[in-house]
């Protein structure tokens, strides 16, 4: 009983040789065998967070949606990105009158991207936070 069969001692190390050859295998995915990993996505800078923001508000306040009633903090924004949506709002609405819906949303777009780039962002928070305690 001390003994393995020579068959099943000849399996065993058959098994063995093809596990460890099989960690060594030219065929592992390619982020194993050294080449560079994917990098992480870049964050938003304040500037394309605020133009995304503001035109998406905007363009719903101008097509009355269900969620476009949402005040100025509900819709996470700042008190000078709220400014930004008001003029943006306002623009729009007199572009719609003369050229239509679909230039009024275009009209938004690149009005609120001039402005949140001029202002770098639009990030000052709103007049009533104050510094912790």
């Amino acid at each position: 009983m001390g003994t393995m069969p020579r068959t099943a001692r000849y399996a065993a190390h058959t098994l063995l040789a093809a596990l460890a050859l099989t960690g060594c295998s030219s065929s592992a995915p390619s982020s194993a065998a050294g080449s560079a990993s994917p990098s992480a996505p870049t964050p938003a800078s304040p500037v394309q967070v605020c133009t995304s923001l503001v035109s998406y508000w905007a363009k719903e306040t101008l097509l009355g949606t269900t969620w476009s009633g949402l005040d100025w903090e509900q819709k996470g924004l700042s008190n000078d990105q709220y400014a930004i949506h008001e003029d943006a709002v306002a623009a729009g609405r007199t572009e719609e009158l003369t050229a239509g819906r679909d230039k009024a949303l275009e009209l938004i777009d690149h009005f609120v991207a001039q402005r949140c780039a001029e202002q770098g962002g639009a990030t000052r928070s709103s007049e009533n936070w104050r510094t912790p305690m």
